[in-house]
């Protein structure tokens, strides 16, 4: 079964709590899985997806002049602060609905929250 993004938004937005439970990659995953991902060996950490993606026939896109679509999915590294407050080791993923940037709760934007600092590595990945 090929990955549906209308699938994907919609288990997104319905499994979206009011904040964050700092369980952004089971929020995401759980969507995949809906949307026809087999995520039996997925990885734990938020950073590690993006091979995982890759491997399911997502593609790069360009940071350069990016519109989100819906069904894309941000991958964003640690930061050199990781495990210091707020910001986790683990990284952070999330998932566009068509409209707003989903985890484990909407977004503001692509970047949850303690994520929105220059210079931080993200990837987004796109099913074709």
């Amino acid at each position: 079964m090929p990955f549906d993004k209308k699938v994907f938004a919609a288990a997104l937005d319905k499994n979206a709590l009011p904040g964050s439970s700092a369980k952004c990659a089971t929020f995401v995953r759980t969507p995949l899985q809906a949307a026809g991902i087999d995520t039996t060996d997925h990885p734990v950490p938020a950073k590690d997806y993006g091979s995982y993606l890759l491997n399911w026939g997502f593609v790069k896109i360009p940071a350069e002049n990016y519109i989100p679509q819906q069904g894309d999915i941000v991958v964003i590294q640690p930061s050199a602060l990781a495990g210091k407050g707020h910001l986790s080791k683990y990284g952070h993923i999330a998932g566009f609905d068509g409209t707003d940037w989903v985890s484990d709760f909407v977004q503001i934007d692509m970047w949850g929250g303690p994520y929105r600092n220059d210079g931080l590595s993200y990837q987004v990945y796109r099913s074709l």
